[in-house]
Formats: structure tokens, sequence, C-alpha cells
């Protein structure tokens, strides 16, 4: 196929739009912890974005596109991305175009998965941790999605990355923050968030972002990137005032709620976004805000220190726009009918897809932190966690 110059930019525009989102990443959990973590917080989700460029083109992206082994895995045959050349072409753009779009998903998820851990895990412990999840967490799960994998192949939806991203990593977060166990004086000292403006920030770069992630999906400059463009605002929008409408305390709206809804709405349609029109997005946005906040709620009443909440919202909200887009899919956007439909089959591989993620990522991530953690530790000393990881793992801090 020949080079499709319209589809080439806007998936170039895209794939920088998802850079974005990994230091956005960093500036909305930079907020939200306290001042004496601020950098070290910033520094895991810049420091992810170097790792996941390295790890993908060495091994990532063969595992993740390389030829089907099993259904599990790809092949090494572009290890290095040895074989693939400038002049390549497929489906219109540029295959090292390909490459850098996915290559940014792989670094993004990485950064979302240190809200488990900030503020008490050592950078060398995080570097292997991160280089080895990547390989044997990560590229799995997008090999199983969009590689040639059992899910796709039995056919599953994911559009953007409900499971490879959302699911994954926030699940993830969970199994770290588990495994590391509890920051000194959770549930005893005040522990809220030091800079809101810096969260909303973050906020909105991610919420720009995200429409390259979602409408770039498509791969082209055509009608189903402005459809899944427009559904992903309309999520956006109803997951945000949902939240807001939540946690509405003595007539004052909590602006961490407002924002904290607009992500959530945005990870529920990240998977159908591609499938899915404008109604069916506002009620994925509502359903997913609702199970989010529901989530989180009651992990702050069991004592359960997910620092950040990546559990709450990229892994729940995974999980629940995984379910939804079984059930929202529209056979005239997508090809492919849910549940009101009548597609009842569909709705079935729905559940199980995001059940078998759930239960891969949780599982090899929280062995993957044990192993490392037994064999040099993942957390830093009482001594410097008290300090804060700032001075303790950067010397470096903000000017009082």
């Amino acid at each position: 196929m020949d080079l499709d110059t319209g589809a080439t930019a806007w998936v170039l525009i895209s794939a920088a739009l998802v850079l974005l989102m990994v230091p956005a990443v960093g500036l909305f959990y930079g907020g939200m912890v306290r001042k004496k973590n601020v950098i070290a917080t910033m520094m895991l989700s810049l420091v992810a974005l170097a790792l996941g460029i390295i790890q993908w083109i060495v091994i990532g992206y063969s595992l993740a596109f390389g030829s089907d082994v099993g259904g599990f895995i790809g092949s090494l045959e572009y290890f290095g991305l040895n074989g693939i050349t400038i002049d390549g072409v497929s489906g219109g753009i540029p295959d090292m175009l390909f490459i850098c779009f996915q290559m940014m998903f792989a670094c993004l998820t990485l950064a979302i998965l240190t809200s488990g851990v900030v503020g008490r895990i050592k950078m060398s412990a995080f570097l292997i941790f991160g280089a080895i999840w990547l390989t044997i967490v990560y590229a799995p799960l997008a090999h199983w999605a969009w590689g040639g994998g059992w899910a796709g192949t039995l056919g599953a939806l994911d559009f953007a990355g409900g499971t490879v991203v959302h699911i994954s990593s926030g699940f993830a977060a969970l199994a770290l923050a588990l495994v590391i166990g509890k920051r000194l004086g959770y549930g005893s000292q005040t522990m809220g968030p030091h800079n809101i403006p810096l969260t909303l920030l973050g906020g909105v770069f991610l919420i720009v972002g995200w429409f390259g992630f979602n409408a770039g999906s498509a791969l082209a400059a055509n009608g189903l990137a402005a459809s899944a463009f427009l559904v992903t605002a309309v999520a956006c929008a109803a997951g945000a005032l949902t939240w807001m409408a939540l946690s509405w305390k003595g007539g004052k709206p909590n602006s961490l709620g407002f924002i904290s809804g607009a992500i959530a709405g945005l990870v529920g349609i990240t998977p159908a976004a591609g499938f899915v029109n404008v109604l069916g997005a506002l009620v994925i946005g509502i359903i997913t805000a609702v199970v989010c906040y529901t989530i989180l709620t009651w992990r702050i009443r069991k004592g359960l220190d997910e620092s950040l909440d990546a559990w709450a919202i990229h892994g729940m909200g995974g999980f629940a726009g995984a379910i939804l887009t079984g059930v929202f899919a529209v056979a005239a956007i997508g090809g492919v009918g849910g549940l009101i439909e009548g597609n009842v089959m569909q709705f079935g591989i729905q559940i199980l897809d995001a059940c078998v993620a759930v239960a891969y990522s949780f599982a090899v991530t929280f062995a993957l932190a044990w192993i490392i953690n037994k064999i040099m530790g993942l957390r830093v000393t009482d001594d410097e966690e008290y300090v804060g990881l700032d001075i303790a793992q950067h010397g470096e801090q903000l000017a009082n």
C-alpha cells in the first residue's frame, strides 16, 4: 500500500500527544504527593519514558508484534528492530511510525503503575522492575490484543488499550503496593496533595494527549478517527461531571474529584472508542466514574495504600470499560455489535478478556515485585522515606 501522507501526519501528531501524556502523569501524580517527594515522583515518569523507549526498540516491539508464538507472545524476529526499513509502509503509514506510536503506549503504561509505590521505591529497583515488567507483562498483553495473540483472534475488542494499558497498569500498581507495603505514617499522618493546581495541570495535559491516544488508534485520518475523538470528549465530560456530583460535599464541588472523574471517563472509553456511538460513550463515562469512585472510597475505608489510585481509576476503569465495550459496541461503527444489539457472545468474550488480563497482570507483577524485593529490596530505608525521596534519592528539593 502506498504512503498516505494525511494518515502519516495524523499518527505523527498522535504519537507526540501520547508522549506528552507521560510527563503529564508525572505532573498529575506530583501534585498529589507530599512536597518532599515531588521531584522523585515526577522522575519516575520521566525514567519510565526513557526506559520504555530503549526496551521497546531492543525487544518490546518484537515480543508484541512479531510473528505469533502460541497465541501468547511474539517472536524475536524484530529484535533490535532487525528487518524494519525506513521505506516500509503498512496500512498507509510508515512501519517506523507505527513502532513509535506503540512505543509511547508502553512508556505511558509503565509511568501509570508508579502510582502504587511513590514516596518509597528505590530508583535502582524501579529500573530493573520496569525493564522486566515491560517484557513479561506489557508485551504479552499487547500481543494478545493487537499482535495476533489469542484475545484478538478470539474477537476481543480493545481499540486503544483498555486491557493493554489500563488494566495492566492499574492492577500492577495494586500488586506493587501490596508487596512494598504502606507509606510510613499512613493512616496516622496527613498525606493530602501538596499542590492541586499541579495535578489539575497534569490532568489537562492528559486529557489533551488522550485524543491522540484514542483517535490516533484509528491509524488514519478518517471518519473513525473523528468518531473516536468525539466519543472520547463525551465520556471525559460525563465522567468529570459524574464524579464531581458524587464527591460534592458541603455544597462545594471538589476539583480533584472533577479531574479524577475526567480521567475515569477517558479510561472507560479507551477500549470502546472505535466501536461505540456518542450515547454509548455518555453512559460509559457515567458508569465508569461511578465504578472508580466506589472502588476508591472503598480502598480508603479499608486502609489499602495504593497511593495515587491507579488501581481504582485505571485498573477498575479499564475493567469496566472493556466489559461495557461488549455492551455498547455498534456494528455500524466498528463492524461488531454488542449486547444491546443482541451479540451475547461478544459480551462474554469481553468479560473473559478483561478477567484474564486482570489475573495475568496482577499475578505476574506480584511475583516479579516479590522476587526483586527479596533479592535487592524495592523500598528505601525508613530514614530516607522520612526525609523524602527528593533529597534521599536525587539530592534535590523544592525551594521554600
